[in-house]
């Protein structure tokens, strides 16, 4: 893990051995289809060993008693072997020897929708945060749906306002898991409206791609930082690396922020993006 300048870890991903390639990341934009047409978790399952998957559902986000169950029936529905939810519901559940020990051994580990602040607070910073950067690293696919996908990232979306323009002050970060450190995610992203916070996320440092999730869609990214979209959806891609400006270092709180230079994309299922080239694919 990585070390800030008092040796303190930080939320960096984990370093990838030469012989292994990290696991899928998968953010979901929430209200996935679990019935009719589960596309998305049907391929969620499918990546993490089909009939041999073991999933570690993890439904902190949530504070309904029944998330984590009804994760373990459509699991296994799908044909997976085993799914578990490891319910950490305080920081003290954390240190459960047996759930970390059914984490560790897991070829898929999927965070349920709530609200990724719950996540954030319970498991930042404990063994469990560390052993799902970890097992991804080892090539363990990680995916989560609404809150679960906005933790997955290292510069995690908290909360904010709705709104198609980006104004300053209309979006707070948090610190995330540090899955990658390559996107900031935002989910329900159609449906709330949010492309405003996340251009003010991405105002802020344009470093990060900025990925907006609608409902029942996902991007599938792979071990080679490649994202494939799956799902009913569609995801708007929101690439700052060529920005020529942006006001938000001089603005005031509520202000409308001036951004020029972003390259914009929305891809629906089958579409493409790498995270390396910057380079979108539309489906085939």
């Amino acid at each position: 893990m990585g070390a800030n300048a008092r040796g303190e870890e930080s939320n960096v991903p984990a370093k990838v051995q030469d012989n292994q390639s990290r696991g899928y990341i998968v953010p979901v934009g929430g209200a996935e289809d679990k019935d009719s047409d589960p596309v998305i978790l049907r391929r969620f399952v499918e990546i993490s060993g089909d009939e041999h998957a073991r999933i570690a559902v993890i439904p902190t986000a949530s504070r309904l008693d029944d998330t984590g169950r009804r994760y373990e029936r459509i699991f296994k529905e799908l044909g997976a072997a085993d799914a578990l939810a490891l319910d950490y519901k305080r920081r003290e559940d954390a240190d459960n020897p047996e759930w970390l020990e059914y984490l560790h051994g897991a070829s898929g580990v999927f965070l349920t929708g709530g609200n990724q602040l719950r996540i954030s607070t319970i498991l930042g910073g404990t063994d469990v945060a560390r052993a799902i950067r970890s097992v991804n690293a080892s090539g363990v696919s990680v995916g989560g749906t609404s809150a679960g996908a906005a933790i997955l990232s290292e510069h995690m979306i908290a909360f904010g306002k709705s709104g198609a323009t980006p104004r300053a002050g209309m979006v707070s970060l948090a610190p995330g898991f540090g899955l990658t450190n390559r996107i900031v995610i935002d989910q329900h992203f159609r449906q709330r409206d949010r492309i405003g916070r996340l251009l003010a996320a991405l105002a802020y440092n344009p470093f990060a791609v900025g990925i907006g999730l609608d409902e029942d869609t996902a991007a599938f990214i792979d071990g080679e930082d490649t994202l494939e979209v799956f799902g009913s959806g569609a995801i708007t891609v929101v690439d700052a690396s060529k920005l020529e400006h942006s006001s938000m270092g001089s603005a005031s709180d509520g202000d409308t922020i001036c951004m020029t230079g972003i390259r914009l994309h929305i891809l629906n299922a089958g579409g493409r993006f790498n995270l390396h080239t910057r380079v979108a694919t539309p489906p085939l």
